[in-house]
């Protein structure tokens, strides 16, 4: 068997070792931190769970796509409820004090294009073609970009692809913020179609047009959510580890990626019969022997391992783990790379309803220019207002706040810079994070009319970029990882696999395809397919008779 190691047990850490627990390696998997989840972390006080990461579900087809390959389904690991509404958005009060009306946007095409109408008269057909090219790309991406390990020119040489090319240029060259505004006049719906770029860790005037995909999920859709949270997700992936093989070590933090000089070409090296490609100018000239890993107690060990995959963050990855000469991405690397944003994440548990907040909420400030300067800009600072998102799952999950209460769980994003500060429990973080919680109470407080909000919180809990960058190494202190600009999109992003270690491989949000759990899932499938050799531009095709095998096996 294929002695393999994972390093990391977020949700991408979890994906590739399930899954190559089932391809039949022998897998051990070593996380840092007591408990496995990574950013989509949980936390428990006073009758709260908080989930304390991933809060929106995305790209539902991803997850159909990723259970089926382990021999399951979503429907038998996850209770998916739709959300009616979808979410709602708050606008920056008027000079004069006054509160615009939120905008709701609710389930279903047909609703959303009459919401837009109302709001906007003749946006409703702009809004038809909109969804219609958004899902014509979201199905383009899927099939030849999001699933594609780009080991081969060919998997981009494709019929459609080569006749798509204008438009396909126009999409990439042309940023999200001018493509949607090209359409649409309102601010708050221009606000709409552009805020998915901050699920991606950028802003709409530097993600390209081919984003626009995003507003295809939510818009044409609908939004779903996980009952339990994705506190349940990774508890079902963690399950689902488990029972392929895998052997999970918490509080394992791996300090080492250990290598030799490789085999000579068209040898079969240490690999235990892992089949070698004939070895190519410019290929890599090291290969993995294993890792060492320390206990909590300070107990030393190593593990030897044919094939080592790091979900944790690449930057950590490649500057901290692996010697000099064996770093594709060294130091010198990052310096050219954007990072998405930092937050201030806030858990907050509340006496009383909320009837004025649906399970997501939007707050969007006015001047966006303004916002996403101070996070991206060469003077960052954090935003006053700011734009923010509103969490409250108790409105559809009972199960996350004690009965007669609700659990909001808020995000501010900010600049990704550690120096910040931590944040803490009731009010205990550093002074920059508690005020900024503070001023985000306010706002919420403010624009949705709850004026007794801050008096009815009866748990408070902040998480701050410094947080993240002790927590999960995270490059920058950032809480997604670099940003989706052009050139850090698709076959521009990191991939999967060292360019100088054989045997080495990458998953996570921090490499391709991207940020979001959805990616995660992605990531954890493209790093099977470079070990698999399969060079395939889409997502992996089941074999029904495989499925029914596996799934009993399993059970």
């Amino acid at each position: 068997m294929t002695r393999t190691v994972v390093i990391g047990g977020g949700i991408a850490g979890l994906a590739t070792a399930a899954l190559l627990a089932k391809e039949g390696h022998e897998v051990q998997l070593l996380e840092r931190l007591e408990h496995v989840g990574g950013r989509a972390g949980t936390l428990e006080r006073n009758g709260f769970r908080f989930d304390t990461g991933p809060s929106w579900y995305l790209m539902p087809g991803v997850f159909d796509h990723f259970f089926e390959l382990l021999g399951t389904s979503t429907a038998e690991q996850l209770d998916l409820r739709t959300l009616n509404p979808a979410y709602r958005v708050f606008s920056e009060p008027n000079h004069d004090g006054g509160r615009p009306d939120p905008l709701t946007v609710p389930l279903g095409r047909d609703q959303v294009m009459r919401t837009f109408e109302r709001v906007e008269p003749g946006s409703a057909q702009r809004l038809a073609a909109y969804l219609a090219s958004a899902k014509q790309t979201s199905d383009m991406a899927e099939r030849f970009f999001l699933y594609n390990p780009f080991t081969q020119l060919q998997s981009l040489l494709q019929p459609e692809i080569l006749r798509g090319l204008p438009e396909l240029a126009r999409l990439l060259l042309t940023p999200l913020e001018k493509f949607v505004s090209q359409r649409f006049h309102h601010p708050v719906l221009r606000q709409v179609l552009g805020y998915p770029a901050v699920f991606l860790g950028t802003s709409p005037a530097e993600a390209p047009a081919m984003y626009h995909l995003m507003s295809a999920l939510d818009l044409g859709d609908g939004v779903q959510y996980p009952m339990g949270g994705f506190t349940h997700l990774v508890e079902r992936l963690e399950a689902l580890a488990r029972e392929a093989g895998v052997r999970i070590q918490t509080g394992a933090e791996v300090v080492q990626i250990t290598t030799r000089e490789a085999a000579r070409a068209g040898g079969k090296g240490h690999l235990g019969g892992l089949d070698r490609r004939r070895r190519l100018p410019g290929t890599a000239k090291r290969e993995v022997t294993g890792v060492r890993w320390r206990e909590k107690q300070g107990s030393e060990h190593f593990s030897v391992a044919d094939i080592v995959v790091s979900g944790a963050d690449l930057h950590h990855t490649e500057t901290a783990l692996l010697a000099a000469e064996d770093q594709s991405y060294p130091a010198t690397w990052w310096r050219r790379r954007t990072s998405g944003p930092g937050a201030v994440l806030v858990m907050l548990g509340v006496k009383g309803r909320l009837p004025e907040l649906p399970h997501h909420s939007l707050f969007f400030i006015k001047d966006w220019q303004a916002n996403f300067e101070s996070i991206f800009g060469n003077q960052p600072s954090i935003p006053d207002p700011a734009s923010i998102y509103v969490c409250k799952p108790s409105t559809t999950d009972p199960g996350v706040a004690p009965r007669e209460h609700e659990n909001l769980f808020v995000l501010i994003p900010i600049p990704a810079d550690p120096g910040i500060g931590s944040g803490g429990p009731d009010g205990a973080g550093d002074s920059l994070i508690e005020r900024t919680a503070d001023a985000a109470i306010d706002q919420i407080a403010g624009w949705a009319n709850i004026p007794d909000l801050r008096e009815r919180i009866v748990v408070r809990q902040t998480i701050g970029p410094g947080d993240f960058s002790r927590d999960y190494n995270s490059w920058r202190g950032g809480m997604l990882g670099p940003a989706h600009t052009l050139g850090q999109s698709a076959m521009f992003r990191a991939q999967n696999a060292s360019k100088r270690v054989t045997g080495l491989f990458y998953a996570g949000a921090t490499t391709a395809p991207g940020v979001g759990v959805p990616m995660c899932l992605i990531s954890a499938e493209l790093v099977l397919k470079r070990i698999r050799g399969d060079h395939s531009a889409g997502p992996t095709v089941i074999d029904p008779s495989h499925l029914k095998r596996t799934a009993s096996r399993m059970r």
